[in-house]
């Protein structure tokens, strides 16, 4: 087949680099934005912190950056920006690209609850098998603190890996050694035996917690399925006396290794993006910009580049020291154009979130929460979804009743008897307000709640409920009953 040479005509839709560095600032929040800007301002010298001067330079960018060969002015010195002593190939990667987003995995730095039990073994009076067990098991331990592999499973491990032979027994004796270091329940096979290992810590002939180990040593089952007439009768004992048995095991933990996990967490602390406060009945909208700094191009840059414009460019070198200011300020302004850029489509967008949602940010009342969607934000600010999905990424604004995330306002609608479409958050609210003013010895199923809200008004199926339901982190009925 020859080969043959046309000419064809296409027309693409592509992002500027500053559509893209806009983008990416958008998805940004204000704790993140500082550095953001922090970074751009170390890496880009032609970028100054401070407001911008009246008379700052503002020619025509054909005058600027003209190549007319005249004078070349010496007083700048290229090598500040160069370092030739150092190769071009040792200093340009061209497998990556500009617009490409860096993403690193952070290193912890936080010792696990393993490290922590491994210190407390070397405390303990072990020889030299007994602490290779101890430190085998506590290896195998999950992020709950429980030991999920079968004796014989360790026994083998000891064997293969660390030439260390022992038989079940033995390692039984050490999981004992193990099950009794801090905190309590670790080493545990099962939720029942978690459970035990606590309460045999704290047992002190009190009849309360006596009874909760009768409770789970013979009656765990029932216990978990919540059968308390049968445990009352097998015991015989009072309603008062079953109620502080059973408050007695539910205060214990059921995940002992995850304590020490969740105390080693670092807390975040949540800077709301917006602030929404109320003046003679009226909502007033601000953008928490305290961190970010004023910007402006530098003005020894642009009198550089003046100069540079004007003068002889003879030598390689001096094209370059031209190309390398143009491209500095070219950056400063477009980043200061993208920074003001966002923050306008920032208010535009929550601005037109808080209108939709007027009612709720006056009141607080989750039931004045209208249904919508980002599609709707989208028309009324004439934006993208998409641009309104970054927008209300990780944003968060600050209200009179409490700071919110920018996804809590958006819901899914559902219609009423008379048509009115209503946001499901309103739903939730009355399943859970009818769920805490229940009767806790006689629980509400899902039909008696699809019912409830079905004589409100609110077209609900029973499937709906139990999916609402899960969401709230509600349990069943059977696993709300309470004496």
């Amino acid at each position: 087949m020859a080969l043959r040479q046309q000419l064809t005509q296409k027309l693409e839709q592509r992002l500027s680099p500053q559509q893209i560095q806009l983008m990416k600032l958008l998805q940004v929040p204000t704790m993140e934005l500082d550095q953001r800007i922090k970074q751009e301002l170390e890496e880009n010298p032609a970028l100054d912190e401070g407001m911008e001067e009246v008379d700052e330079f503002d020619k025509d960018p054909d005058d600027d950056y003209n190549d007319d060969e005249n004078e070349f002015d010496t007083d700048f010195d290229i090598s500040d920006y160069f370092d030739d002593d150092t190769p071009d190939y040792k200093t340009q990667v061209n497998n990556k690209s500009k617009d490409d987003e860096e993403r690193g995995v952070p290193l912890s730095v936080d010792s696990s609850f393993q490290d922590k039990l491994t210190e407390q073994l070397h405390l303990l009076d072990l020889d030299d098998t007994q602490f290779q067990i101890a430190d085998t098991i506590i290896g195998n331990l999950d992020e709950s603190g429980y030991l999920n592999r079968e004796l014989d499973a360790i026994v083998d491990d000891l064997a293969f890996s660390s030439n260390v032979m022992v038989t079940e027994e033995e390692v039984e004796q050490v999981l004992k050694i193990v099950q009794e270091l801090d905190p309590a329940g670790i080493g545990a096979r099962d939720l029942r035996e978690c459970l035990l290992l606590q309460i045999e810590r704290v047992q002190e002939g009190n009849i309360t917690l006596f009874t909760a180990k009768k409770i789970l040593e013979d009656y765990f089952g029932e216990f978990t399925r919540k059968h308390y007439d049968k445990i009352q009768k097998k015991l015989e004992i009072g309603d008062e006396d079953l109620k502080e048995a059973i408050d007695a095991i539910i205060r214990l933990n059921p995940k002992p290794g995850g304590s020490l996990k969740d105390n080693s967490k670092s807390v975040q602390q949540v800077i709301p993006d917006f602030m929404i406060t109320e003046f003679d009945g009226k909502l007033e909208l601000t953008i928490n910009g305290r961190n970010t700094p004023d910007l402006k191009v530098s003005k020894e840059y642009e009198q550089l580049l003046r100069s540079y414009a004007e003068g002889a460019k003879t030598s390689k070198a001096d094209k370059d020291a031209l190309t390398f200011v143009k491209s500095k300020l070219e950056g400063a302004k477009w980043f200061i154009d993208a920074i003001r850029q966002r923050q306008q489509t920032l208010y535009t967008t929550m601005h037109a979130i808080m209108m939709y949602q007027y009612d709720f940010f006056l009141t607080g009342d989750e039931t004045n929460m209208k249904p919508m969607i980002l599609k709707d934000i989208a028309e009324i600010v004439n934006l993208d979804i998409s641009t309104v999905s970054r927008v209300a990424n990780s944003k968060y604004v600050q209200t009179a009743y409490g700071v919110y995330s920018l996804k809590y306002f958006f819901s899914e609608s559902l219609s009423t008897d008379n048509g009115e479409e209503v946001s499901t958050r309103e739903v939730k609210k009355i399943l859970t307000d009818a769920i805490e003013s229940e009767n806790k010895k006689k629980p509400l199923t899902d039909e008696h709640l699809a019912k409830l809200l079905n004589d409100k008004g609110y077209n609900i199926a029973r499937r709906t409920i139990a999916k609402y339901r899960e969401q709230l982190n509600i349990p069943v009925a059977r696993l709300r009953k309470e004496l």
